[in-house]
Parts: structure tokens; C-alpha cells; sequence
């Protein structure tokens, strides 16, 4: 699959770069070994880049590889994907009968959007987020490479729009081990369409740059050999490479223009170089036109306009108003003298377009693109293609031109392309600085890469508008957009005045329509105003009296999982908070959003309702892998690991942890979420692991975390427990009161959400300060006899044991392990008992010591909970008894991807959907595998399954989606 057409049309001998293709090609092997690489290649105009790449192309190493070679335009400069549409278009993969390509099979298939000439033609329109098209033409260069070794080779990629580079960029820091070679060859005088874009790439550490320079003296001269049949004098090439600069363009046509000037190449030649000059393309051209009839000129700066577009030679007569006889003959004529590229319709090189436009002069080239863009629009091409020549029309674009511009900005987004939707809108909103229109849909298109534009633009929508229910939307859309940079006060105080407004408008009985806009903005209003806790209080407040919704509709439902939050921060009902979670989450024929799923789930874990949470989870993990929802999937896998934590399936909750922090690791946003490092620390301490926990939360840098409702309490309780772990109880009580005391100025009364005071109960007794810890102790058993679930109780009595003596003390411990064999928290059962055992051996009942002691080694044993298994056999055998070495099983060798890995290994999952899945790659999958063999003494795929299931490890089911995913093949 080779792609190596001439691009320039220009004489290009490959003189003076041998040891630049030496480089080009060594990259090559180094690919075809397996090892990516990349290579900027970088000069000024007509430097020779080009024909460098075209010798590259045309080498044995490329010969083996499959390779794809596109050129980026000016002409679609900015457009979504279309640097991925130059390189991927000519394997044809949105034809009628493509379907069935293997290069579209699993994910790939989602890189449809970005390679489609019609984005939405195929089914309904709806936008594309950038990520799963991002992830789609990931996989799609990955079935390529299964294939043979891979060569991407983009020229002038000065012109290439931003979400094609994000893709090269995402592919590049996907790409250890991949046999991957990228090449971008740019112009140094040319400023990027998207210059953040392309510096991030040239970053990668894998990058190397290759600058090409003016060509010596004695290259200059075997040019000129190739152009004079005479023998050529050092002092001639000498003087031709001083004013042509050493460039090969420049050289190249001053050589030919002073032969056809019969100069000859010697001493009695020089005197006419100075003539000629260094302006020899333009002028060349113009000299051109002058000799020829106007239609030359005419037809000349159609093609120069046009661009190169598809069927470009079909309306190149129409453009021109010259007759089709005619224009043959005119790009016979322009071929001959080399203005136009011998193998398609466009010009031969930039430089030679930049004299045939500037011959054409500024007010006639405005009107040729306005009735380009006219003309195109006409055939039905794409709004893409015709918005691409409005741009170039200076001014601010006419009336049908605005209605292009928006439809192009729809086919981008649909791509998910929104740097290039912005682009077209922008155009839209100076011409219309009063649409409110056109700053809600250029707002939407900046709401990913840049946020605070997008709110400002959603700011003046609503200044724009009048009527109340108009502006409910625009207030919905900007709570979601200040949600991404920490700006939730500022949407509290927005959708709080429209909710008002809207309220007041529509009266207490509103038609169904109204209805439903009302819950839409009280849910985003839930939403926004939970998050931080300057604002949470506002919102409890407002809904503190609001009647349950019927959950009928997407948003009702979505209140109504908001509604459950505001109920389990209370602390005070369960059964209500289990009822509304019920309700959100029952199936009623209207789809649920991941907000939904993960505010149920949560909910429902604090009361206790293991199966119903993880069931949501489940379904929203599912959304996340259907939808490419990395961000979403990330967020739902770290809460899913603590609360498997919660109930003690530690393995479970190591490797849904460990695999969150290992995708963060390659996304941008990675640093900006808290939640996997944070769950990950919590389980490592419990593993025995408090260093590396505590390495990992030194890692967390969120701002303003301390101000956030959720992240900072699991944040403080974790640093609070590594510090308990590796000794240092002081910092652990001052990290715990402080935890407490946030809790309770948020108002967060629920006892199983950070149960601080019963793990101060836990250090205050182990550092026998037991009278200090009364008033902490009696504030968390009010708190959990208030909630009443088994958890909650047994915390309680678990707290208040471990801080009395005697008999009484005992009393307690025996009824927190009564109460925790009840609910689902195993591991806090193990504590208990423990802590029962411990009590009664302190008091001289060895036996009965021994009898707990046992249970708690072997509960936190199957926990997965090392450091409290060891420390129950230390205590069991000062008992009197006997107990072997707590070692764990060897699926406790397994890191926690390892362990993912691993499970869906066993149950049937390929490593290809696997590493979808999980959203690695497939090579990162094949070296967990081969660690897991290597670990656990296995040889073949097989026996994965019956070594996992061991007694000591409770064996976990494969996420849903896993089946799904192998069901649609």
C-alpha cells in the first residue's frame, strides 16, 4: 500500500541530501524493527523538501513497509481531520463497500467521523466527542501495523489543522514498541495553523529533526550540469548558488531561465544571473502571462484558487469563464512550462501559486473566491470544502455564506473537530456580534480547549437574551463548562437567578415542556453546586423542601440521582436515599447519563446496597468503553475501586485503581484528576504498601483541592491513614480532626462516606490517649445510629469499644462484630475482630482470643488485606496458636493492571480487546501478560483461569462490557 506520487511537478534530482536520506532511511529500519520513531523535517520554501521525501518514499526500506504520504494545503488549512483525511484517504475506507474492511474492525470503526467526506451521513448527526474519534483512528493505525510496518508521511504540516496533530501527537505517546515511523516536513518561515499543536509534538522525546540548508557550491553545479549541455564553470555555479541562495527552487528555475536567455555557463554567463535575480519564479510567471492570450492567466489563477480540490478540474472552466477546449489547452501550455504539476490540476509548488495570485492583484482574487465558494456550494461539495473559500474572502462574509460557515462548523463538531468549528463560527460571530446563536454554538466548540472563552461567549448569550425560557439552555451550558475549570460558584450564582426567573415566569403548574426545562436547570444546579463546598450549602438549602420528581423524563431522573446525594450527605434516612437511588436508576425506557449511574451508585453504596451500586457502576463502565468516554470511564473505575475497598475485595479494587492511574499516565488531562492516585494509596496501605501510598498522593497537585466535596475528604483520609501506617500517629489524628472538621462545615453528615472518627478512635486507643477520644467518638456513633445501616452501627460499636476498657469495651466489640458479619464490609469485620481479640486476650482470655484473632488473619486474608492479616497471625501466635506465614496467594505477586489483565485473559477476551477495553495498547497488554506468566510459573493462556480462582482471592467478575464488546465482534 504505497503512496509515492510526485507532489511538486518540479525537476527534482535529489542533489546535496545524501546524508539526509541516510538519516530519513535508518529511522525507516529502526521502524521496520519495531522501534517507532519521528522525524521533523524542516527548511524554507522550495528548500527541497519534497523531493527529499519523494527519494525516501521511493527507497528499498519503504518498499517493505505500508505507507501512506499526504500533503496538507492551504486551501484546507484548519479543516477538521484534514491532514488524517491526506494521509488515510486513499485506502478508501468510507466507501459503500468498506464496511467490512478489516482495518475498521473494533474500535477503529469510531475514526469513521474524521475520514468521512459527509461526517453523519451514514446515521443521524450527532456530534462527535474528540476522544473517541481520537481512539478510533488510533486502532486504525494499529490494524494497519498488523499489517507490516508503518510509515506516516505529512508534508507541508505548517498547513494542518490542530485535531490532526492532536491525533499524531496521541498516536506518538501510544507508540513504544509499535514498528511506527511519522515524518513531518514544514516550512520555517510559515507560521502553523495550530503552532501549540505541532510544538507539542516536536517535544516527544522519541523526535528527530532534520533541517535542511542551502546546497553547496559544487551541488549548485551538478544542477547545472543537468540543465546545460556545456561544460559548466566553478565561478558560474559559484555566482548561480549566491543568488539563488542555495536553494534548489530558486537555483533550479534560474538555471532554466538563463538558458532559455542563451546565457551560457561559464565567465561570459555571469553578467546575466544579476539579471535574472533572485525573484526568478515571479517573474518567470509574469513574463509568462504576458507572452500568452489572458485566458492562460485566466485559467492559471482558477487552478491557483481552486487549490487542488476534488474534481477541481471539472469547474476550473467554470471558475475561469473560459471554454473547455481552451482550458485544455491552457493546462497543456502551463504544464510545459512547469506552472502546473504534471500529474494533477493544481500548480507545480506554493511559490509558483503565490506569483500567479499576486499577478491576479487583491480586489479581483476576492471576487474569484467568493464565486469559488459560490460554485462549489452550487455542485454540493461539502460545507467543509465551500467554507474553506469563504475564509479566504476578506471582509465580513455575506448572508448565505454565514449559513456555509455554520453548516461546516456542524460537520467539524460531528468529526469532533472543534478547533476547526470554532474556526468557522468565529468568521460567523463578527459578522453577527449580536447572535446569541453563534456565541452558544462557538462557545460549545470551545468548551475542550479553551473553557474561559467558552463561558465569557455563554456570559453575553445571556446578556443577549430576554426570554427566560431561552436562556435556561445557554445557563445549563455554562454550569457544565465552568464545571472543568473550577468555577462552580460562578454557575450556582447563574443557573440560581435563571431557576428564579424561570420560576417566576411559569408559575407552580407548568405545561409538561416548561416542566421538564425547569428540572433540567435544577438538576444542573445539583449538579454544580456539589461539587464545591462553597457552594453546597446554597443548594441544600433550595432543595431542601423540593418534592421528588416522578423520573419519567432524562431529567427528572437526573435530579433525582442528585437528589439522592443531597440525602446521603444528610445522613438521617437510608431507606429514602435507597428509594430515590431506586427510582433514578429503575428502567423506564428513558436513557440514563453517566451523572446518573455514578451519584445512584455512590448513594446506594453508603446504605449498604452492594449489588444495586456496583450494577450501576457496571452500566456506567459501559457507557465509558461504548462511548470511548475516557475521562467518564476513569472517574467511574477510581470510585468503583473504593468502594470495592469498602467491602474488603481488595485484589479488585487494586487493579481497578492501578489500571485508572495507567490510563491517566497518557492522557493530557492526567494531571487534573485526583481520584485514581487517591484510590490507588487507599488500597496500597491496606496491602501493606504505605510508602509507595504515600509517593502516589505527594503526585496529586489539583488546586484548590481543599475547597472540593468528594476528592479532598478521601484525599485527607487517605494521608491520614499512611501516616497511622508508618508510625506517625500525630500527623494521623491532626489529618483525621481536620478531615472531620471539613466534613462538618460542608455539612456531610453521613457516617460511611469518610468514617474519620472511627479511625481516630483506632489511633487515640492505640497510643492509649482512649479519654481524649470521647466527644470525637460520641459525634460518629450519633451520626451512625442516625443512618442505621449494619456498617454504621458496627462502626460505632467498633468506635466506642476500642476506647473503653474492661468488660464494657468487650460488650462493644462483640456487638460491632456482630454487626459488621452483617453487611458487606468485610474488611472492617476483620478489624473488629481483630480488635475482639485483641481485647480478650489483654483481658487473659487466651482462648477466646485465639478463636477471633484466627477469624480476623483469615478475613483479611481473603480480603486481600496483608497488613491486617500479619498483624492478626503476630497477635494469634502471642495468643498461644498456630497459624502458617501469611504470604497471600501467588495472584498477590500481581500488580493491579496485571490482575485486570489477567481476568479478562481468563475469561475469553483477546489481548486486542483487551487493550480496547482498557484503553492500552496491544503491546502493553502482551507485556502484562508475559509478567503475569512469568509470576505466577504458567506457560499457556489457559491455565489463567484456574489459578485465579483461588481460595484466598475471591474471583471477580469481567465487567460487562467485556461479553458485550466480544459479542459484537
Amino acid at each position: 500500500m504505497l503512496d509515492r506520487a510526485n507532489d511538486s511537478g518540479l525537476p527534482s534530482p535529489l542533489v546535496g541530501r545524501t546524508s539526509e536520506l541516510t538519516v530519513l532511511t535508518s529511522h525507516a529500519e529502526a521502524a521496520y524493527a519495531g522501534r517507532s520513531g519521528l522525524v521533523v523535517l524542516s527548511g524554507p520554501t522550495g528548500i527541497g523538501k519534497t523531493s527529499l521525501l519523494r527519494a525516501f518514499l521511493d527507497s528499498d526500506t519503504c518498499r517493505k513497509m505500508t505507507v501512506l504520504h499526504g500533503t496538507c494545503g492551504q486551501l484546507v488549512a484548519g479543516s477538521g481531520y484534514g491532514g488524517v483525511r491526506a494521509l488515510f484517504g486513499p485506502l478508501g475506507l468510507t466507501a459503500d463497500d468498506a464496511h467490512d474492511s478489516p482495518l475498521l474492525q473494533g474500535n477503529a470503526r469510531r475514526a469513521l467521523p474524521a475520514l468521512a467526506p459527509h461526517p453523519g451521513d451514514e446515521e443521524p448527526p450527532s456530534p462527535a466527542t474528540a476522544y473517541p474519534v481520537l481512539h478510533g483512528l488510533y486502532w486504525l493505525a494499529v490494524n494497519l501495523m498488523t499489517q507490516g510496518p508503518l510509515v506516516l508521511v505529512l508534508d507541508d504540516v505548517h498547513w494542518c489543522d490542530e485535531r490532526s496533530l492532536r491525533w499524531i501527537d496521541f498516536l506518538l505517546r501510544r507508540a513504544d514498541h509499535l514498528p511506527l515511523l511519522v515524518v513531518l516536513a514544514q516550512r520555517t518561515e510559515a507560521e502553523p495553523v495550530a503552532p501549540a499543536a505541532l510544538a507539542d509534538i516536536v517535544a516527544q522525546p522519541r523526535s528527530s529533526a532534520i533541517r535542511l540548508g542551502p546546497l553547496a557550491d559544487a551541488d549548485v553545479a551538478e544542477l547545472a550540469r543537468e540543465i546545460f549541455p556545456l561544460p559548466v564553470a566553478p565561478s558560474f555555479a559559484e555566482r548561480v548558488a549566491a543568488v539563488g541562495g542555495g536553494n534548489p527552487l530558486t537555483v533550479t528555475r534560474l538555471l532554466h531561465e538563463l538558458r532559455a536567455k542563451g546565457a551560457r555557463p561559464d565567465d561570459t554567463g555571469i553578467h546575466a544571473i544579476a539579471e535574472v535575480g533572485q525573484c526568478v519564479v515571479a517573474q518567470s510567471v509574469h513574463a509568462l502571462f504576458e507572452r500568452q492570450p489572458g485566458w492562460v492567466r485566466d485559467v492559471a489563477t482558477a487552478i491557483a484558487v481552486l487549490g487542488g480540490a476534488a474534481d477541481a478540474a471539472a469547474h476550473i472552466g467554470a471558475l475561469a469563464a473560459v471554454p473547455a477546449a481552451r482550458v485544455e489547452e491552457a493546462v497543456t501550455l502551463l504544464r510545459g512550462a512547469e506552472v502546473v504539476a504534471p500529474d494533477r490540476p493544481d500548480l507545480a509548488h506554493d511559490v509558483v501559486r503565490s506569483a500567479v495570485l499576486d499577478a491576479a492583484g487583491a480586489d479581483a482574487l476576492a471576487g474569484l473566491r467568493a464565486r469559488a465558494a459560490q460554485l462549489l456550494s452550487d455542485i454540493g461539495r461539502p460545507a467543509e470544502e465551500v467554507a474553506n473559500q469563504v475564509l479566504l474572502v476578506p471582509g465580513h462574509p455575506q448572508p448565505w455564506m454565514r449559513w456555509v460557515l455554520r453548516e461546516a462548523a456542524a460537520q467539524a463538531t460531528n468529526r469532533g473537530a472543534p478547533e476547526a468549528a470554532a474556526r468557522y463560527l468565529r468568521r460567523v460571530l463578527e459578522a453577527e456580534p449580536d447572535s446569541v446563536s453563534a456565541h452558544v454554538q462557538l462557545a460549545g466548540a470551545l468548551a475542550e480547549t479553551h473553557p474561559v472563552e467558552a463561558i465569557g461567549l455563554l456570559k453575553g448569550a445571556l446578556d443577549l437574551t430576554a426570554d427566560v425560557r431561552a436562556k435556561a439552555p445557554i445557563a445549563v451550558q455554562l454550569a457544565m463548562t465552568c464545571l472543568t475549570v473550577q468555577q462552580s460558584p460562578a454557575a450556582v450564582r447563574t443557573l440560581g437567578a435563571v431557576l428564579d426567573a424561570l420560576e417566576a415566569e411559569l408559575g407552580p403548574d407548568p405545561e409538561p415542556r416548561d416542566r421538564e426545562l425547569v428540572t433540567l436547570v435544577r438538576s444542573a444546579l445539583l449538579i454544580s453546586g456539589c461539587d464545591e463546598k462553597a457552594t453546597l450549602t446554597t443548594v441544600r438549602e433550595r432543595f431542601a423542601h423540593l418534592a421528588e420528581p416522578a423520573g419519567d423524563t432524562p431529567a427528572q431522573r437526573q435530579l433525582l440521582a442528585m437528589m439522592t446525594v443531597l440525602s446521603g450527605m444528610e445522613g438521617t434516612s437510608a431507606e429514602r436515599t435507597v428509594r430515590q437511588a431506586r427510582r433514578a436508576l429503575h428502567p423506564s425506557g428513558v436513557a440514563l447519563g453517566n451523572w446518573s449511574l455514578l451519584f445512584s451508585a455512590f448513594t446506594l453504596s453508603l446504605a449498604d446496597e452492594v449489588e444495586d451500586a456496583m450494577e450501576a457502576l457496571d452500566r456506567s463502565l459501559r457507557y465509558g468503553q461504548e462511548n470511548a468516554a475516557v475521562w467518564s470511564y476513569v472517574l467511574t473505575l477510581s470510585t468503583r475501586a473504593l468502594m470495592l475497598h469498602g467491602l474488603g475485595a481488595m485484589p479488585d479494587a487494586l487493579a481497578d485503581a492501578q489500571t485508572a492511574v495507567e490510563i491517566t499516565s497518557h492522557e493530557r488531562w492526567g494531571g487534573h484528576m485526583t481520584m485514581p492516585q487517591i484510590a490507588l494509596a487507599t488500597v496500597l496501605i491496606d496491602r501493606g504498601e504505605p510508602e509507595r501510598a504515600e509517593a502516589l498522593l505527594g503526585q496529586v497537585t489539583r488546586p484548590n483541592l481543599d475547597g472540593f466535596v468528594m476528592e479532598y475528604h478521601w484525599y485527607l483520609m487517605a494521608r491520614a491513614r499512611a501516616r497511622w501506617a508508618l508510625g506517625d500517629g500525630r500527623t494521623a489524628l491532626r489529618l483525621l480532626l481536620d478531615c472531620g472538621s471539613s466534613l462538618e462545615e460542608t455539612g456531610f453528615a453521613n457516617p460511611c462516606f469518610i468514617p474519620w472518627w472511627a479511625e481516630a478512635a483506632w489511633v487515640y486507643a492505640a497510643e492509649k490517649r482512649a479519654d481524649e477520644a470521647r466527644d470525637v467518638v460520641d459525634h460518629g456513633t450519633e451520626l451512625a445510629r442516625r443512618w442505621g445501616t449494619p456498617r454504621a452501627l458496627g462502626l460505632g460499636a467498633l468506635a466506642r469499644g476500642m476506647t473503653t476498657r474492661g468488660e464494657t469495651g468487650v460488650g462493644l466489640l462483640t456487638e460491632a462484630v456482630a454487626h459488621l458479619s452483617a453487611s458487606p464490609a468485610r474488611a472492617e469485620h476483620a478489624r473488629a475482630e481483630f480488635m475482639l481479640g485483641t481485647a480478650l486476650l489483654d483481658a487473659g482470655d487466651s482462648r477466646g482470643a485465639r478463636e477471633h484473632l484466627r477469624a480476623s488473619a483469615d478475613l483479611a486474608q481473603s480480603c486481600g488485606a496483608l497488613a491486617l492479616a500479619k498483624g492478626a497471625r503476630r497477635r494469634l501466635v502471642a495468643a498461644g496458636g498456630r497459624m502458617r506465614e501469611i504470604t497471600g496467594s501467588p495472584v498477590d505477586l500481581l500488580t493491579g493492571t496485571e490482575r485486570k489483565v489477567a481476568t479478562l485473559a481468563a475469561a475469553g477476551a483477546g489481548n486486542r480487546e483487551i487493550a480496547q477495553s482498557l484503553f492500552v495498547t496491544v503491546r502493553t497488554v502482551e507485556t502484562h501478560l508475559t509478567s503475569v506468566y512469568r509470576k505466577l510459573g504458567l506457560t499457556h493462556r489457559a491455565e489463567l483461569a484456574s489459578v485465579l480462582r483461588t481460595q484466598s482471592v475471591p474471583h471477580p467478575q469481567a465487567p460487562a462490557w467485556v461479553s458485550a464488546a466480544r459479542g459484537r465482534g
